[in-house]
């Protein structure tokens, strides 16, 4: 299946596009087709790699394994095949165990994932509910277990992981490949 919104050829991205394809592919190893799809509205394609860079580069206080936990928990609730694929690829690449992920959908119980992580993960999972269905008593407990910081860097997560897996699925993008080791099953 092919995306609906085909992906922008290195041959009409540009100079600077072909570029940044470039780069992509010495990192990834392939150009990220939403980041070539995006390539059809240039400056959102620009605001959107800026964002992501900074995000990136400021999310330092809550623990990469609960953020990508986290991340990955939407994508599979969204139902968004690239996010699976890629998010487990930068959870093998970033040393976590990617087996586990095998089991997301069983975190309340699969002895697999700490209390720790059964909490961020019911917190992404509400929050991707719809309606959001987030308690006080969730956002109370992971404050005082993560921190002020560490909560509202979940929370970003977790809403930016919802916009791009919800306009990914919209825009018919699906897995690339990048981790094809790990076959998780999407939710719903």
């Amino acid at each position: 299946m092919s995306a609906r919104v085909p992906a922008v050829p290195a041959e009409e991205a540009g100079v600077v596009g072909r570029l940044m394809y470039r780069l992509m592919r010495k990192k990834f190893g392939d150009v990220p087709e939403p980041f070539a799809v995006l390539r059809h509205h240039k400056r959102l394609f620009w605001a959107s790699t800026i964002s992501e860079a900074a995000y990136d580069r400021a999310s330092t206080v809550l623990p990469a394994r609960l953020r990508e936990l986290a991340v990955f928990r939407v994508a599979t609730v969204v139902g968004c095949s690239w996010c699976v694929d890629f998010g487990t690829m930068l959870q093998r690449l970033g040393g976590l165990d990617v087996e586990r992920l095998r089991h997301i959908d069983e975190y309340a119980t699969h002895p697999l994932f700490e209390p720790v992580e059964r909490r961020v993960l019911a917190y992404a999972d509400a929050m991707t509910a719809l309606p959001p269905t987030v308690t006080d008593s969730q956002v109370a407990e992971l404050e005082a277990e993560l921190g002020r910081a560490g909560l509202i860097e979940l929370t970003h997560s977790v809403a930016l992981e919802n916009m791009r897996a919800r306009a990914y699925h919209a825009l018919g993008i699906v897995d690339q490949g990048f981790d094809t080791a790990c076959q998780v099953r999407l939710s719903g």
